[in-house]
């Protein structure tokens, strides 16, 4: 590279630098908005984000990046770049194109209404009232369409929707997804059904037994622990605190988990943090070296998902890991689980039955509820049904495709967090995380021989290895569909995944 083209190339990096250095600190200031900040808060804490929005945006379109793009995209001496610099540049002009074309009163206002959103969401659910978080939802969707609209022209998708689910998914299209869907669909209905009539049943009693907050929380440091998520040294790069919906948040050195405890369901806690352990373990094991680069981002939020419902089912539901684990389970939590196997605790929570709550579903139902938000999603998008319809439909889906009664909408349609942030597009990246996972799961059993015995002792730095090496260095030098194939040397698939659902589900429930 000459000295021009180096100079050009090195500015961009800094201003990336900057901008990612923003985004970082409006995460943190998100992550105090579920865990410390007091309820008055609200007002300020959505002025002070709304007013980072402003400073990002003018940051990502400053005509200065449009001026060191063109030096170097059209330099004599380009194409003698290597991948990194390419992908560099390709991604830092696709946030560029976009966001140049998104008013900036569009996105401070979204940033804004998402705070109020959000907090009128844990107002509404905690007192089972949609009517009352419906005027909010209705305005940061209206904030988010404006978007799409926007969006969907300078990204050249098909639909307003196909260009926020690139947000998380990009080179993925609803077309395509629905395609898989529909596969993954025949594929679970197929083995719920297996699995609902079969003979041996488990006894899921025992995880109803009450295990106190302080116990949970000596046993969620320990499972942080086994995955080699540092929440307790003098030199550890997590936390892990208590919010009404699970997520993880941060970059690199910070990266920040939380959990919800139930006294009379503590497996839930159990599962949420392997589930945000290994969103974590990924974000911390990216290339160091491209740290601040666009390339030093996750891939997308589907191999994120790969990597969060790996370590939650593949390693946190296997026999093996509770071979290791549950003696440390059972004296954490006195004689409670004094009486409990490993078989049958094993089973109890891997049962397969159809459930309200996506976030407590097992393995085989849980993509049944990625596919109805999903289908709602577009429709909403493509005004085929209204904001103040979601309820309805949504109970009406949920009877149809998991035969289940919707009491109230906490249990329904606010049952998660998504809406109320805006995050419309990111659904559908859970079943694809776990169709990702099977895939991954399928190679590393030919590469990485002895693994499930290692993790029966207790060792699972082996396994980390792989995943460092064939996923989490990659960073997001490559598509989510260029990736797995990269890994894999196969496209998208969803085989894997219903293969070893079928063969462990098969042996659980001996079929």
């Amino acid at each position: 590279m000459t000295k021009a083209l180096i100079s050009s190339y090195k500015q961009l990096l800094e201003k990336t630098k900057n901008i990612t250095t923003l985004h970082s600190a409006a995460a943190i200031l998100h992550w105090d908005m579920e865990t410390m900040m007091p309820p008055k808060g609200i007002k300020m804490r959505s002025l002070q984000l709304a007013m980072l929005s402003r400073i990002g945006h003018k940051m990502s379109t400053a005509p200065e990046i449009g001026r060191l793009l063109q030096e170097t995209i059209n330099h004599p001496d380009y194409s003698s770049l290597d991948l990194v610099h390419k992908r560099n540049l390709y991604l830092i002009k696709k946030s560029y194109d976009e966001q140049t074309k998104l008013p900036e009163e569009l996105v401070v206002e979204t940033s804004k209404q998402q705070a109020i959103t959000i907090n009128m969401w844990k107002k509404a659910k905690a007192t089972k009232d949609f009517a009352k978080f419906k005027p909010e939802l209705e305005k940061l969707f209206e904030l988010k369409k404006q978007a799409a609209e926007i969006l969907m022209q300078v990204k050249e998708t098909a639909t307003p929707y196909d260009a926020l689910v690139d947000i998380f998914e990009p080179k993925m299209s609803s077309e395509a997804i629905s395609k898989v869907f529909k596969k993954l669909r025949e594929g679970l209905v197929l083995l719920l059904k297996k699995c609902e009539t079969a003979q041996k049943q488990p006894d899921t009693s025992i995880l109803e037994r009450p295990v106190p907050v302080e116990p949970q929380q000596k046993i969620g440091k320990l499972l942080a622990e086994f995955i080699g998520y540092d929440v307790t040294s003098g030199e550890s790069g997590g936390r892990i605190d208590e919010t009404e919906h699970p997520f993880t948040t941060g970059y690199y050195d910070d990266v920040r988990i939380t959990t919800h405890y139930y006294p009379h369901r503590f497996a839930s806690s159990i599962f949420s943090i392997l589930h945000e352990g290994g969103h974590a373990i990924y974000e911390q094991n990216l290339k160091p070296e491209w740290m601040f680069q666009p390339v030093g981002d996750a891939c997308s939020m589907g191999f994120h998902e790969s990597q969060s419902r790996f370590v939650e089912n593949i390693i946190g539901r296997s026999h093996e890991f509770w071979t290791y684990f549950l003696p440390a389970l059972k004296k954490l939590t006195g004689n409670v689980l004094s009486d409990v196997t490993v078989d049958d605790f094993v089973h109890a929570i891997n049962h397969v039955q159809s459930s309200k709550i996506r976030v407590e579903a097992d393995e085989v139902t849980y993509g049944l509820h990625v596919i109805i938000r999903f289908n709602l999603e577009q429709d909403l998008f493509a005004d085929k049904i209204s904001i103040d319809e979601l309820p309805q439909v949504w109970n009406k889906n949920y009877n149809k495709y998991l035969g289940v009664t919707i009491k109230d909408d906490s249990e329904g349609v606010m049952q998660d967090t998504h809406w109320a942030s805006g995050l419309y597009g990111y659904f559908p990246s859970y079943a694809l995380g776990n169709i990702y996972s099977g895939q991954l799961l399928a190679c590393m059993d030919t590469q990485l021989q002895g693994w499930r015995d290692q993790i029966a002792r207790g060792e699972f730095g082996t396994v980390k290895q792989w995943l460092n090496g064939n996923v989490h260095r990659h960073g997001n030098l490559y598509s989510p569909p260029e990736l797995i194939k990269t890994i894999t040397g196969k496209e998208l698939s969803v085989k894997p995944f219903i293969d070893y659902l079928n063969n462990k589900y098969s042996q659980l429930y001996q079929f």
